[in-house]
């Protein structure tokens, strides 16, 4: 059964600075998910080790200060897409984390080739969703509908 959930997606600083935020809003565009929230946000370290964050549970590996200078080196583009099956629908958009292992027609099959530039983040599970929105996007999100729902969901 499909489910109307929300789920973030972040174009990581490869990602914006190689301008691919369009290519990637419309992507989840022509597939149906509404656009709810979205923010150009440069991070701080500091941000980017909340415990919410996709990166907290990575502290201690010896690739995570990289990584957190990588994140915080340049400005990212935090949304916040909604629809069905949004978290499991998103993270297979993306593809693979390891871009040589994403299918061509994934967002990372498409244009990434190493793991430490693989363009863009997506939420892992509902709960860390309903997490990352909130770190993100603390003012909270616009809620609208949209005319063609209608066409889009059953």
């Amino acid at each position: 059964m499909s489910i109307k959930e929300q789920t973030y997606i972040m174009v990581k600083p490869d990602g914006v600075q190689r301008g691919l935020v369009g290519e990637i809003i419309a992507r989840f565009e022509k597939r149906g998910f509404k656009l709810v929230a979205m923010k150009l946000v440069h991070a701080t370290p500091e941000h980017l080790e909340k415990p919410a964050t996709d990166y907290a549970d990575l502290k201690g590996k010896p690739f995570f200060p990289g990584l957190i200078k990588y994140m915080a080196s340049g400005p990212v583009v935090g949304m916040v897409w909604e629809g069905l099956d949004a978290v499991k629908t998103g993270r297979v958009m993306l593809g693979a984390t390891k871009p040589l292992e994403s299918a061509p027609g994934t967002i990372r099959g498409d244009y990434a080739l190493a793991v430490g530039r693989n363009i863009c983040h997506g939420s892992d599970a509902v709960e860390s969703a309903q997490n990352e929105i909130a770190l993100w996007f603390p003012e909270g999100v616009t809620q609208y509908s949209i005319a063609n729902e209608g066409w889009i969901f059953e």
